[in-house]
């Protein structure tokens, strides 16, 4: 069983209002690459992976004049792919869904919201927390509500949470106190939507459920100085702290045992005239007892894995598709 979580930068523009590929020269979204060669590359990069189901981070919209299950689909059938089903949650008004495309010949999957009271609702409803303990709690929502799918094949049960959490970078800042106010309220709505999802990763635990989650935190271990004001990441608090039961991803684990030295990274940015920077962002955390189903992690960066680079048509579309690149993990059942 291979699964991978995918963040595909403006997959939406792709795609006109009936869910039909653009595929054309025009500009994409994404910096200097056109509609057709960021289909193609999509195209290439989806059929590489072979996946039985793929998490897509930054799907195609749902909205009133435009359906994200049909776009999927019709790319699915458009390059041929074994996952060509797609199952979208909770829609939400930033145009980037979080949707599943999978295979349907071997697995059923439906959308599962789960909620356990008010101080653990629905994702798409609001959580009140006090972080920063003035007794006036906040109300914490999801500009992107994470997609709780169930997974069923061969018998089996497979519960799957597919996140985008808050961004943190300082978009609309005028200057840096500005940009540092920004940040610092990003990083706190960040990590209340990690606790948020903590609950619901407990929740899960607490039943015995074989339990993956994965997709885009846009945050890590060390990745910036403001995780400085809270003491810990929103990573760290998703996968466990202290005596709590533990979710493992070894990418998290290596990140967090390093604060220097070579990192594993899921991302690669630059702005004009500047440097690429690489990050650590995509993450596929397992429950316990996944963890005897053999699981093998793998990220598709087209620099460091061996493979990803020796294929030089694959290497160039993992470029040319997106700012992420995929994190894969393969179970033995």
């Amino acid at each position: 069983m291979r699964l991978v979580t995918y963040n595909v930068e403006w997959f939406n523009s792709l795609f006109d209002n009936d869910g039909r590929l653009i595929n054309d020269g025009t500009w994409s979204s994404r910096w200097d690459v056109t509609k057709a060669d960021q289909t193609a590359a999509l195209g290439h990069v989806f059929q590489a992976l072979d996946a039985d189901a793929v998490m897509v981070i930054e799907a195609p919209d749902t909205s009133r004049h435009r359906d994200g299950k049909v776009a999927l689909e019709t790319f699915a059938e458009a390059f041929g792919l074994r996952a060509d089903t797609a199952l979208i949650g909770f829609p939400n008004h930033t145009q980037q869904e979080i949707a599943l495309l999978y295979d349907a010949s071997k697995m059923t999957a439906v959308h599962k919201p789960l909620e356990d009271g008010p101080a653990n609702p629905r994702f798409d409803g609001e959580m009140p927390y006090d972080l920063d303990t003035d007794a006036a709690p906040e109300k914490i929502t999801w500009s992107k509500p994470p997609l709780e799918a169930e997974l069923t094949y061969a018998g089996k049960v497979l519960n799957l949470i597919g996140v985008h959490a808050k961004s943190k970078a300082p978009h609309g800042a005028g200057n840096a106190d500005e940009a540092m106010q920004i940040n610092i309220a990003n990083r706190r709505k960040q990590l209340e939507q990690c606790i948020w999802l903590r609950k619901r990763v407990e929740q899960l635990l607490a039943q015995d459920a074989r339990l993956m989650v994965m997709g885009d935190f846009n945050d890590g271990p060390g990745l910036d100085e403001y995780e400085k004001l809270f003491g810990r990441s929103g990573v760290e608090i998703v996968l466990g702290e202290g005596q709590e039961t533990k979710l493992y991803d070894p990418h998290a684990r290596m990140a967090l045992g390093r604060r220097i030295g070579a990192m594993p990274s899921t991302a690669r940015f630059k702005k004009k005239g500047q440097p690429y920077l690489s990050a650590l962002l995509d993450y596929i955390m397992v429950s316990p007892n996944l963890r005897g189903a053999a699981p093998r992690w793998q990220i598709w960066h087209p620099f460091d894995h061996p493979e990803c680079y020796a294929d030089t048509v694959l290497r160039q579309a993992l470029l040319t598709a997106s700012d992420h690149f995929p994190v894969v993990i393969d179970l033995a059942d």
